[in-house]
Order: C-alpha cells, then structure tokens, then sequence
C-alpha cells in the first residue's frame, strides 16, 4: 500500500549536500539521531504542560517535518559516509519508538481530545515499528509498508496539531479521526507481518 514513506529517496537526495557537509564538520549519525529524540521530547513536553495553549500545537508540524529531515540525514551518515554500527541501529529504532510516544501521547492531556484512543494509535504505533523489525528477526527485510506508518503519522499528527494551532475546533470528528489512525495502524501491522512472512517464503 502507498505511504509516505515511498517519497523517502527524493527527499533524501534534497538533503545530501547538507549531509556531506555535517560529516565534513565531524557530525556523527549518533548525534543526529539523539538530538532528534531529545528535541521530540521537549516538544511533546510544551504539549503536556501547556495543554490548552495553541502554540505547542504550531510548533508540531514543523518539528516532526524537521526530525523526518534528521532521521533520512543519520540513515545517510550511517550508510554513505561509513557510520554504519550496530548501536547506531539500536538507537535508530528505539529513538523513533521513543520520539514517537513523548510527541504524540501528551495529546491525551489536550482538552477535546480522546483520551482512550490516543493511548490506542500510540500503542499500536510502537506495534507498527515492532512488526517492521520482527520481520528481521524470522530473516525477512526490515519492513516499512503502509498505509500508516512513521511518516504518516507524522503528517497526520502534523497537519492536525496545525490545524487546531490555527483555532480549527475540537468535537466528535476527532474520535472519528483517532478511530480510523488506530485502523490504518493495524492494517500496517498485518501488511508489515504478511509481507515479511511472504518475503521468506520466496
């Protein structure tokens, strides 16, 4: 299924000169991938304490835009300027699981919104990005098929946190909303697992 993801070659060749330059500089992919976790961390912390306040919800879609730049540039540090280690790919999938959570559970907190359902699209998100590694496990390929998977909740949760930034109202489209992420989120999971199953037994 189309996600997102599929456009990930050519946003990675709009950022390869800035690539070269931060190995140039000595930047390692280590330090690209926790400053990417930290900064997630601290703006999903403005959500949480600032609930009510519109400004945090601004800053989101800009942010997860910036962190999907940061994590296409330490996958490019990792594999073409020879950072490639295996702690570094312990850090890459555990960061976005962790970035992930501290982003998008504080939207429990913001009024208006479903609480119960918000703690379901985070949970089968960490799922979704299990699903995908598991796959490496049983010897397929790490898997990152959609239709929802971490750009598309990106986008989404991007494009909404703008939207009620802006003074677009709360109300029941937002059960609705969370009811079909938590669906496009399973379907991820049972695509990622099918897929991963069929690639071995090919």
């Amino acid at each position: 299924m189309a996600s997102i993801y599929d456009l990930k070659p050519a946003f990675q060749g709009l950022l390869r000169p800035i690539t070269r330059a931060l190995a140039g500089a000595g930047v390692t992919a280590n330090m690209v991938t926790l400053a990417a976790v930290a900064l997630s961390i601290v703006v999903g912390a403005l959500i949480a304490i600032f609930p009510t306040a519109r400004w945090p919800l601004v800053l989101l879609g800009p942010w997860l835009f910036a962190r999907m730049a940061l994590n296409a540039i330490d996958g490019m540090l990792a594999r073409e300027h020879g950072q490639k280690s295996a702690l570094g790919g312990m850090l890459n999938e555990l960061g976005d699981v962790v970035a992930d959570t501290a982003l998008y559970l504080p939207f429990a907190w913001v009024p208006g919104f479903p609480p119960a359902l918000v703690v379901l699209v985070v949970t089968l998100a960490i799922m979704t990005e299990m699903a995908g590694v598991v796959c490496v496990q049983v010897g397929a390929s790490r898997r990152y098929d959609g239709p929802f998977g971490k750009s598309d909740r990106a986008f989404a949760f991007g494009a909404l946190g703008l939207a009620l930034g802006l003074g677009a109202p709360t109300g029941p489209w937002l059960k609705w909303l969370f009811a079909t992420m938590a669906g496009l989120s399973a379907l991820t999971i049972v695509n990622r697992a099918r897929k991963g199953l069929a690639e071995i037994r090919v």
